[in-house]
């Protein structure tokens, strides 16, 4: 360039760089009409090396930013073959000590973007990562600047990331390269913003911690995820947890766009379940109606063979449907991995709100995918179920109604059919009654309440009740049973026992009501004889809470009638050495235990039982008491009344052994 103008934009003070640079937008444009590329690329260089490259030197620095600006302005069309010259020299200026050369450093982009626009998505991450950093600038002249050229960054993707292929690659060469690629000889170019290349910048910097920076993010994720043609709810995995650390951000505004933000996800996620399941199900409808067609067909052939003339119209109504099958639906070739955000959910379960949020509608998106998370789930959404903050015991109270009643639903042999022909295949309608009501006790121990389980319960029942579709003449073979997603049993029971610790009532009840569930749906893979639960369910008998202890009484007794004789002898033996160490725990709830007991068991095969374990038992006071408290249990409790007519109608002859009877006396 001329010395009088590289002089001018050395310069200290601003007004003559100014001058200098608007003479070598003067000469540059002179030199592009003249086509005089070389020169013109001589300047850029001279620019980069000499001026904006001069790290020690703020006042060229600056010069060489105007420079470079007033070059791009200058180029205009001719700008994209310059590119990679221009913009390196000006995005290394972002980083500079000097504050002036930081905001000289937006100024130029700014400038720069402006007349490339689209061409300038080629080096988008590069300055998203600047704008990132500058986002948190600590002079507030800088951050201004920041914000003016992300606005013009935002505005360009808008309307252009989706589309727009660089003039680089829609030259004649690159267009007959392109081609020579593709073998069907279609031209796929590739647009100049990559989505694929710019997530794992966003995966980096999604784990900041300064507000201003989390703010930036979500800007740019809210406004990628409005551009339809990116679908960049398909890459959520990546950058999710970091979101939902966000919501924990002191900073007001942080956590309103991040919730805006999640909102808008999980609106996505379920409209493409919507979409993807409607697609499917209109298959399905017009493959039933195929088959019905092709039998009337048949039958009608059988009948008059001389009417060919309707296979013609029979088979355009095959092609037309099938053309209609094929039309391509907004969202139904979105893939969007639902066990990766469920980690993520379950990881982000210590501070629950929206996680739990999620979960209930993925447990009616793709209630498969949560079962196998379910252990892990039940130990933070229980304790959520006694949270102080109501909107979490409500979302808590909302997943727990779903998940159960979903596991309720499934089938007991561990496969799903989706037209079963022998009945139902999921666990007697009494048992789901059972824990329906057992789930409606434990409500009331501060709980909240939550409507509409009913419904779904009778709706999952009505779904899996449907007959059999009609037997065609010529039936299309029925698809096998899909393998089914079974519930980690050993997993979930560890998970609940450990929950008899919480400090909740409300907790802990939840507990054993899952518990009362998981054993009457599945008795032999969930608290054997053997198993090592039984211990800590005997000691929850000396909960304070009387709930717990109903509750655990219930669960014990379910065991029991699902048991042998071994079982039942040797918890009796275990409820009396119980006793026997804990003399409060027979004062204060004996009686409660007993009677509950013979509720739900025999009261005469409890009091043969414990008979039979007293007359070996070597403590005579022990002993003394247990069988006065049996005593005035058999006289005075309500729940014993059937056996207290028995015996003294002597409708039947109750074995109770001498020792027992000398001491009742």
């Amino acid at each position: 360039m001329e010395a009088s103008i590289a002089r001018s934009l050395n310069d200290k003070l601003y007004d003559k760089r100014k001058v200098g640079a608007l003479d070598l937008e003067r000469v540059i444009r002179d030199l592009a009409t003249a086509k005089e590329f070389d020169r013109i690329q001589k300047i850029i260089q001279q620019l980069c090396n000499d001026f904006a490259y001069a790290v020690h030197q703020p006042h060229a620095r600056n010069g060489g930013l105007i420079g470079l600006a007033a070059a791009a302005i200058a180029l205009g069309p001719e700008l994209a073959r310059y590119l990679d010259e221009i913009v390196p020299p000006v995005l290394a200026c972002f980083t500079d000590q000097d504050a002036r050369v930081r905001y000289y450093a937006c100024e130029s982009m700014y400038n720069i973007a402006k007349v490339a626009k689209g061409e300038v998505l080629p080096y988008f991450n590069d300055i998203f990562d600047a704008l990132c950093k500058l986002g948190a600038d600590s002079e507030l002249s800088v951050k201004n600047g920041a914000e003016l050229l992300d606005r013009l960054i935002k505005d360009i993707v808008s309307e252009s990331a989706a589309t727009y292929v660089s003039v680089l690659h829609t030259s004649e060469e690159a267009i007959v390269e392109a081609d020579k690629e593709i073998p069907d000889g279609s031209i796929d170019l590739p647009t100049a913003f990559s989505l694929a290349d710019f997530i794992p910048l966003l995966k980096e910097r999604i784990h900041v911690m300064n507000p201003f920076t989390r703010t930036f993010l979500v800007g740019w994720i809210t406004l990628l995820d409005s551009i339809p043609d990116l679908e960049l709810v398909s890459y959520l995995p990546e950058f999710l947890g970091g979101l939902f650390k966000f919501l924990s951000d002191p900073n007001r505004d942080v956590h309103v766009a991040t919730q805006g933000a999640l909102e808008r996800f999980l609106g996505e996620i379920k409209r493409i379940s919507r979409i993807k399941k409607g697609i499917e199900e209109s298959r399905k409808s017009r493959s039933d109606t195929k088959r019905k067609r092709s039998g009337s067909m048949d039958s009608d052939a059988s009948n008059a063979p001389d009417a060919g003339g309707d296979d013609d119209s029979v088979t355009a109504a095959d092609d037309k449907d099938v053309s209609s099958d094929d039309d391509w639906v907004p969202g139904q070739d979105v893939q969007v991995n639902h066990k990766d955000v469920l980690e993520i959910l379950t990881a982000n379960l210590d501070s629950p709100l929206e996680s739990l949020r999620w979960i209930v509608e993925f447990l009616d998106i793709c209630p498969e995918e949560v079962l196998p998370f379910a252990p892990k789930i039940l130990a933070h959404l229980l304790p959520a179920m006694a949270s102080g903050v109501e909107p979490i015991r409500q979302a808590a109270a909302r997943v727990n109604t779903s998940l159960m009643d979903y596991v309720v639903s499934l089938s007991d042999d561990g496969l799903r059919s989706e037209t079963p022909t022998t009945g139902p295949a999921r666990i007697p309608t009494s048992a789901v009654k059972d824990v329906t009501n057992d789930r409606r006790d434990s409500s009331t121990n501060n709980r909240a309440s939550v409507s509409g389980p009913k419904d779904q319960q009778d709706k999952r029942e009505s779904e899996v009740q449907t007959p059999p579709p009609p037997y065609n003449k010529t039936p299309t073979p029925t698809p096998p049973p899909q393998p089914q997603v079974d519930l980690d049993y050993a997993a979930a029971v560890n998970s609940l026992t450990l929950l008899f610790l919480n400090d909740h009532e409300a907790t802990r009840v939840a507990a054993l009501t899952w518990l009362l569930m998981l054993h009457k749906k599945a008795p032999r893979k969930v608290l054997a004889i053997n198993d090592g639960t039984f211990p800590a369910l005997l000691k929850t008998l000396s909960d304070p809470a009387e709930a717990v202890v109903t509750r655990d009484l219930q669960l014990l007794s379910q065991i029991s009638r699902n048991s042998g004789d071994d079982y039942f002898t040797s918890f009796m033996e275990n409820l009396l050495q119980l006793f026997s160490t804990d003399r409060k725990l027979l004062e204060t709830r004996g009686n409660l235990i007993i009677r509950q007991l013979c509720v739900s068991l025999s009261p005469e095969r409890i009091y043969r039982t414990l008979a039979d374990c007293i007359e070996k038992e070597e403590d005579v006071e022990f002993a003394s008491i247990m069988v006065q408290n049996l005593n005035n249990n058999l006289i005075t409790a309500p729940q014993l009344a059937d056996l207290r007519k028995r015996l003294r109608n002597l409708e039947t002859k109750v074995c109770i052994p001498k020792k027992y009877d000398y001491r009742l006396h």
